[in-house]
């Protein structure tokens, strides 16, 4: 059990280790000491990240006739987050060691009376809310709190009505956002797992009451589809009912999907049935323009923590290569999550000819067409090689030396590492191929 710990821990600080050294993650404040729970996305983190909220996007709102995009403000009036029930009931059990005045969350804990660090006394628990506040406006009184949203679904809740009135739609419709949220952790940890700053990708689908069974199962199954569609490892997702007790304040009904994480198996995403919660504490409703009648729709919400997501891709894709004479580590990303596309690479950076040939004829068009190409001209080909691999790229092009006579260039597979010869003009339709 020691050892498959210590594989565990190891694998995490690779993939740490990774993100910092080919510009995916990189601690916030870093050169200040860090501020914990946070953290900055680099040039290909970025990418990666913006893959998957495109490919989300895609599956959940452009590709269907049934769901409305918003982007609501981060920043609501109080009255909002009390009317949910964030105010009294947004809280986490927390307890503080009164010899090194640590906090922890009670719940994540095994030994609750003693410290793990110092061996101290713990307190009592109490209830710590994790709602960032804040105040909006010259005031300083009661009147002018407000708080960053530590979820996203409430400024759809807030827009149901604009929503009906701008588009009339009949019931089912979901309303889909992408968009930053903020809980003020007791005991951030595990990297991306749990932070104090993170984005969520979220949904609200509204169906008449009697339906909400139907679409629970129904949207599970568009969730798992998606999670294969992006290439997480299902073998490492479980999903798990959880139980009434430990369920939200506004869920009757609570599935998650847990992933296999290097520090346990741990949530990744959620599947949530709201009832009419939301819009009865909101006192919204809706008109069925057809049969005349006020009701107030249920909702189903499917959340996907896009941080989660990004870490269990990597999880997912980082393998590690014993074969051949060099063991090598990669990303075992699908082309279309990939930062990278491919890399375009002249064999010899101080000849002027491939230089001149790789970057007008093969990265220039290439690039236009895909955007995420990348030029790598920097050590010898086999350490172009390992840095792509790393990043995940699935195709690394050369231009040498045989390309100036017969226009083929050397294309490298990353998973295999075999290599073919492709003529300049094919290389759009052999990439799109693939892809």
């Amino acid at each position: 059990m020691k050892n498959e710990t210590k594989k565990e821990n190891d694998l995490m600080e690779k993939i740490v280790s990774l993100c910092k050294r080919r510009g995916f993650v990189f601690q916030g404040s870093e050169i200040y000491g860090g501020l914990g729970g946070t953290f900055d996305w680099g040039h290909f983190g970025l990418a990666l990240k913006n893959n998957i909220k495109q490919s989300w996007w895609k599956k959940f709102v452009d590709s269907r006739r049934d769901m409305y995009g918003v982007d609501a403000a981060i920043l609501m009036r109080q009255e909002v987050w009390q009317a949910s029930g964030h105010v009294a009931g947004f809280a986490d059990p927390m307890v503080e060691c009164e010899k090194c005045k640590k906090r922890f969350r009670a719940d994540q804990i095994e030994d609750k009376k003693k410290c793990a660090d110092c061996g101290g006394k713990l307190s009592e628990a109490r209830q710590f809310n994790m709602m960032f506040q804040t105040k909006v406006g010259a005031s300083d009184d009661s009147s002018a709190v407000s708080y960053l949203r530590p979820e996203t679904a409430q400024g759809m809740f807030v827009n149901f009505k604009n929503t009906v009135d701008a588009f009339h739609p009949k019931l089912p419709f979901g309303m889909a956002q992408i968009g930053k949220a903020f809980r003020n952790e007791i005991t951030p940890r595990d990297f991306l797992f749990r932070q104090r700053e993170f984005e969520q990708m979220e949904i609200e689908y509204f169906v008449r009451p009697a339906d909400w069974e139907k679409y629970f199962e129904y949207w599970k199954g568009e969730m798992l589809s998606w999670m294969e569609e992006v290439g997480l490892d299902m073998s490492k997702v479980h999903e798990l009912e959880i139980a009434k007790e430990d369920r939200a304040h506004y869920s009757s009904r609570t599935v998650d999907f847990e992933f296999d994480y290097s520090f346990g198996k741990k949530e990744l995403f959620g599947l949530a049935y709201r009832t009419d919660f939301d819009l009865k504490n909101h006192g919204l409703e809706y008109i069925d323009e057809e049969e005349k009648i006020k009701m107030i729709p249920h909702v189903i919400e499917p959340t996907f923590g896009v941080d989660r997501a990004v870490l269990a891709l990597l999880l997912s894709a980082y393998t590690e290569d014993e074969k051949g004479d060099e063991p090598r580590s990669y990303l075992k990303f699908k082309p279309n999550i990939a930062p990278v596309i491919c890399a375009v690479s002249p064999l010899l950076k101080n000849k002027p000819e491939l230089v001149e040939y790789a970057n007008t004829k093969v990265f220039a068009p290439l690039k236009a067409e895909f955007g995420r190409v990348a030029w790598d001209d920097n050590g010898n080909i086999g350490k172009r090689y390992r840095r792509q691999d790393e990043i995940g790229t699935p195709w690394c092009i050369v231009v040498d030396f045989d390309t100036l006579n017969d226009d083929t260039v050397t294309v490298r597979d990353r998973d295999t590492g075999e290599q073919a010869r492709i003529k300049v003009v094919d290389l759009q339709n052999y990439i799109k191929g693939k892809i």
